[in-house]
C-alpha cells in the first residue's frame, strides 16, 4: 500500500495548521516526522486516519482519495497506536490485543478461534507470548507499549500509523520498541511515525519529514538531520557526530551546552 498526502493542508474548524504539505509512504517503507510541540504532527495523524477532514489537497491510499472510505475500511488498512493508554477495566493481554479485530468483526459479534490464532500470532512476532494472560493494566510501561503495538499489528494493517511510540519510556526499553517497529517494516508493513528525538530516525528510519517554522521539507535521514536543521527546528545547538563501527559510519545528534 502506498500512503500518499498530495499539497494538503491540515487543521480545525476555525484554523489551519499545516499548509501544502506532500509525501509519501511505499510499502514497507519507515518515515519519522521530527518536529517540536504544536508544529502538527497529531492534526496530521488524525486527518489521516479520517477523524479530521483534510482541508485542501488530498490523501490517498493505493490512489484512492480516503475521503471516499468508510470509518470500518479505514480501520482495516491503517493501524494506529497512540502516545499512551490506559483502558478503564483491568483486561488481560490478550483481550487488549483481541480489540484489533474489530474492525473485522460485525456489530454483537465475538472474536473467532481464527480471530484468537491472529491475536497469539501478533504476541509472538514482538516477542511477547510471556505477557498473553497478564493484566494490561499490571504491566510495565514498556511492555505496555508493545501491547499496543500487537493490538495494531492484529487488524492486519498495510500501513501502521505512531505517535511518539517511545513516549514516557526508558531508555532500554526505546530501543526495544524501535527495533521492532523496523522488523514490522522489515516484513512489508509501512509505517508512518513521530518522535521527538533525531536519534531515533537515525536508529531505524532511512527517511524523514521535517516539520518547522520554516515549514515542511522530505528527504533522507542523512541529508536533513544537520545541525543548522536541528538548530532551526528545536532551538539548540547540536553536534552530529559519527561513530565508525567496523567500517559503518553510525550517526548520533549530541545536544551542546554552550
Amino acid at each position: 500500500m502506498i500512503l500518499e498526502v498530495k499539497a494538503a493542508s491540515f487543521g480545525y474548524a476555525k484554523r489551519t495548521v499545516l499548509r501544502n504539505i506532500s509525501f509519501k509512504v511505499a510499502t514497507g517503507e519507515f518515515l519519522c516526522l521530527l518536529g517540536p510541540n504544536g508544529v502538527g504532527k497529531t492534526t496530521l495523524f488524525k486527518s489521516i486516519l479520517g477523524f479530521l477532514d483534510v482541508r485542501a489537497g488530498e490523501v490517498t491510499l493505493d490512489g484512492q482519495n480516503i475521503k471516499k472510505w468508510s470509518k470500518p475500511r479505514l480501520a482495516k488498512a491503517i493501524g494506529y497506536v497512540p502516545q499512551a493508554h490506559t483502558p478503564p477495566f483491568p483486561y488481560t493481554v490478550l483481550d487488549v490485543i483481541l480489540m484489533g479485530r474489530m474492525a473485522h468483526l460485525g456489530l454483537f459479534s465475538s472474536p473467532s478461534r481464527e480471530d484468537v490464532k491472529i491475536a497469539e500470532e501478533s504476541l509472538e512476532k514482538l516477542s511477547i507470548s510471556f505477557l498473553k494472560n497478564m493484566t494490561y493494566t499490571e504491566i510495565s510501561g514498556g511492555e505496555r507499549q508493545m501491547v499496543l503495538i500487537a493490538r495494531a499489528i492484529t487488524q492486519k494493517p498495510q500501513l501502521l500509523i505512531l505517535d511518539e511510540p517511545t513516549s514516557n519510556l526508558d531508555y532500554g526499553n526505546q530501543v526495544r520498541v524501535l527495533l521492532q517497529i523496523r522488523k514490522l517494516s522489515d516484513q512489508g508493513i509501512s509505517i508512518l511515525m513521530t518522535s521527538h528525538f533525531p536519534n531515533h530516525a537515525f536508529l531505524c528510519c532511512p527517511k524523514v519529514v521535517l516539520l518547522n517554522k520554516n515549514g515542511f521539507e522530505v528527504g533522507t535521514t542523512d541529508d536533513l538531520i544537520t545541525e543548522s536543521n536541528m538548530k532551526d527546528t528545536y532551538g539548540i545547538n547540536v553536534k552530529i557526530a559519527k561513530i565508525d563501527d567496523h567500517g559503518v559510519d553510525i550517526k548520533s545528534c549530541v545536544p551542546l551546552t554552550n
